[in-house]
């Protein structure tokens, strides 16, 4: 009988205010509702004038270029696909454990030709069949053996489509922003951070990950190198503990005093997941890999930003 620990995955070789306050992705998307919560929720100057003026550069500079935004059609929100459903996850579920890899690759060409968007091939139908493989797998519904076959399928797919994926990156910048990506240590949930790391370079940062590196190799590699963030995946609860020490030595050992940790994984999508990872000692919390990008931009944005909180006066 399995546990419900993570399930064994192949690593990608080298690929690259209280409590339930903890910011989500979606919170940075300009929806009405999200826009008056940023607007409420800044702390008010003791100067009516000053607030006045502050309100008017946070509209100009923050609310107007994210409707503008929303109206030329988020990356975030474009990924959905009317073709991708719950059936055609569970069939390509099956395909991966007992179709050879060519025909797994063969089947997503032919929706891809079809019209269907790589970021709905990945968020749409290879994320949701992960989850698929790790809920039988904790239901012994497959052996450890069919289990790692189906995901380095996936991750084939996911090497194979990644040209085709950055065409349109931005150009490579050493000033772009950093981010490291991995597992909790210990995990073997790499197929999210191999995700993760195609669309974080696709938004034209610098990705660093080494998805089987023990917790030590993580900590000096926050220590040796500059990182604006770090996205860490969090498979079980199990892992809550050990992902609680991770974020605090992380913190500690950083050479940007200012870093910024969001968290997701396949915890995020169990029935307890979220609210367990509301108090971990992370800045926010990403449904996929899309999320991961819009949360990661909007942290280091509002870090970035004086405008965003008046100044005392």
């Amino acid at each position: 009988m399995s546990s419900a620990s993570d399930p064994p995955e192949v690593p990608p070789n080298g690929a690259d205010e209280g409590q339930g306050a903890i910011p989500h992705a979606r919170e940075g998307l300009p929806s009405a509702a999200n826009q008056a919560h940023l607007l409420c929720s800044e702390p008010r100057s003791r100067s009516p004038g000053h607030d006045m003026d502050w309100l008017v550069r946070t509209i100009e500079s923050e609310i107007i270029p994210r409707l503008i935004a929303a109206h030329q059609g988020d990356p975030a929100d474009q990924r959905r696909h009317d073709d991708i459903d719950s059936e055609q996850v569970r069939a390509f579920t099956d395909l991966v454990l007992r179709s050879e890899s060519d025909v797994c690759q063969r089947y997503v060409q032919g929706l891809s030709e079809q019209g269907v968007p790589l970021t709905s091939i990945y968020l749409d139908l290879l994320t949701p069949s992960a989850r698929r493989l790790d809920a039988m797998w904790v239901a012994d519904e497959c052996d450890f053996t069919q289990i790692t076959i189906a995901l380095r399928r996936m991750q084939q797919i996911v090497y194979n489509f990644s040209p085709e994926f950055r065409r349109d990156s931005a150009q490579w910048n050493p000033d772009h922003k950093r981010i490291m990506l991995m597992p909790v240590p210990g995990s073997q949930h790499t197929l999210g951070i191999l995700l993760g790391s195609e669309f974080f370079h696709r938004a034209g940062w610098h990705v660093w990950g080494e998805p089987t590196a023990g917790h030590q190799a993580l900590i000096d590699a926050s220590r040796d190198n500059w990182f604006d963030m770090a996205g860490i995946s969090v498979g079980s609860v199990n892992q809550i503990e050990t992902l609680m020490r991770f974020i605090t030595d992380l913190r500690e050992a950083s050479r940007n005093d200012h870093l910024r940790i969001i968290i997701g994984g396949p915890l995020l999508h169990h029935s307890s997941g979220n609210g367990l990872l509301v108090n971990v000692g992370a800045d926010g919390i990403a449904a996929d890999a899309a999320e991961a990008v819009v949360l990661a931009n909007r942290l280091i944005n509002d870090l970035q930003n004086p405008l965003r909180r008046p100044s005392p006066t």
